[in-house]
């Protein structure tokens, strides 16, 4: 991520070399020579906005830094150019990405026109082509581009590129040449103004951080405690080679838990944690299966009232006591017995200022430890109208916790934010409305 200092002195010193770029440009018909592609996606890598100087008019230095921070902070591999109307557009999409080099969601102002394609592994084609319709009515580029990231953010998968914590910034700051009595002057406060903010964000993650550190803890607990009921041993009479790499997977996957949750620094990190202690808790179950020569049971999600009770056998229509919306929930055989019998199923309950509550209606910083246990699009279903659900959809939730908590999460390949280079299915990488030249792009058949 760009250092706050850079981000001070660019607020500071952009708009007015912008505004002077402007005013040499407008003397000098035809000086202007379109910025190598190389370049552009040189600032991509740096930072997620990149401004050509000859587009200036088209976002403010100013409106692109708050925009770049906003993708920042979310930490998610979304990109945004913004281009004159005349920058060349054959295979520019393509062209881009292959310089870029990074698995993401890339969306382009091109003069008055928009678009915007992306890796399968971070929004589905249909995902995007969705995201651009809805903003394509908006004719106000600041108004646009915002509109699209906060939707983007809600939805896309994977996480920023390492590149964007190395410094440097997408948005051309050559112009800091020549304005360092303008830096001397406000530079200290810019900086003092960011600092501050930066370390309230990182205060407030690590104070959802340690709340989740309890359940999370308990979690893992839990998990040992069933290894050492299991009671297996390899050599046991009767054990074979399926059963001993059940067993294998299990302690991998507990290790893992334990190894993952001592290095999170931030709250989003807990969703791998509780994926790894899913994965443990279906091992477990195949190797139960196996010992009493039952069928393997097919891989089903966490029992959703508390999912240390292990992988759910059903799925059951229920609605929250105090009359929500009923839902389809993934039940274990205990708590589908309780529902069957007119009784209340034991849910999760996690502590708050207001006492032990449902983890649904304990706050944000448990969307991360859910979205472990409920991903790949069954979580917005599970948590419609609770707190948490309500608070994952918006964009200020994904810019504190992170966000594809199964709201749009995609597999395969890649990851979004990993450099992967040239090395990527151009038939994979789409969306919007086709590319910039050649058929179904800005310029025909649009």
């Amino acid at each position: 991520m760009r250092t706050a200092l850079v981000r001070g002195l660019i607020r500071l010193a952009v708009v007015p070399v912008a505004a002077l770029l402007a005013v040499l440009l407008a003397g000098m018909p035809g000086a202007y020579a379109a910025t190598d592609l190389s370049k552009v996606a040189e600032a991509l890598r740096e930072g997620p906005v990149y401004v050509d100087p000859a587009a200036s008019n088209l976002l403010s230095s100013s409106d692109a830094e708050a925009l770049a921070d906003k993708i920042e902070d979310a930490g998610k591999p979304v990109f945004v150019a913004v281009l004159p109307a005349d920058y060349p557009t054959e295979n520019l999409f393509r062209n881009l990405r292959t310089e870029t080099g990074i698995t993401g969601l890339y969306a382009i102002r091109l003069g008055d026109r928009f678009n915007a394609q992306a890796d399968s592994s971070v929004l589905s084609e249909q995902g995007v082509s969705n995201l651009v319709a809805s903003v394509q009515s908006a004719g106000d580029p600041k108004a646009q581009l915002n509109d699209f990231v906060d939707a983007a953010l809600r939805n896309v998968g994977g996480s920023a590129p390492a590149g964007w914590s190395e410094g440097g910034d997408g948005v051309d700051a050559g112009g800091l040449i020549g304005f360092g009595a303008v830096l001397a002057a406000g530079g200290a406060t810019a900086y003092a103004l960011v600092r501050r903010n930066r370390r309230r964000k990182e205060e407030e993650q690590r104070a959802a951080l340690e709340k989740l550190r309890v359940v999370v803890d308990e979690d893992i607990t839990a998990f040992g405690e069933e290894l050492e009921r299991l009671d297996f041993h390899p050599g046991e009479t009767g054990a074979d080679d399926t059963m001993r790499t059940d067993y294998e997977q299990a302690l991998d996957a507990y290790e893992k838990a334990k190894r993952l949750m001592d290095a999170a620094q931030k709250p989003e990190e807990v969703r791998a944690v509780t994926q790894a202690l899913a994965d443990g808790r279906y091992s477990l179950a195949r190797l139960a299966a196996r010992r009493e020569g039952e069928p393997v049971p097919e891989r089903r999600p966490s029992c959703f009232f508390d999912p240390r009770h292990g992988p759910s056998v059903a799925d059951v229509t229920w609605a929250p006591s105090d009359g929500g919306t009923p839902r389809e929930v993934p039940v274990c055989a205990v708590d589908r017995a309780r529902l069957s019998a007119g009784e209340e199923p034991l849910i999760r309950e996690v502590a708050t200022p207001e006492g032990r509550r449902p983890y649904w209606d304990a706050g944000p910083a448990y969307g991360p430890w859910a979205g472990g246990y409920f991903g790949g699009g069954l979580l917005p279903a599970l948590l419609v109208g609770t707190m948490l659900g309500n608070m994952m959809a918006t964009s200020a939730y994904a810019s504190a916790y992170g966000a594809g908590y199964g709201y749009g999460d995609a597999g395969g390949g890649y990851e979004g934010g990993d450099m992967s280079g040239a090395d990527f299915d151009s038939g994979d990488f789409g969306g919007g409305f086709g590319d910039f030249g050649g058929g179904g792009d800005f310029g025909g058949g649009f």
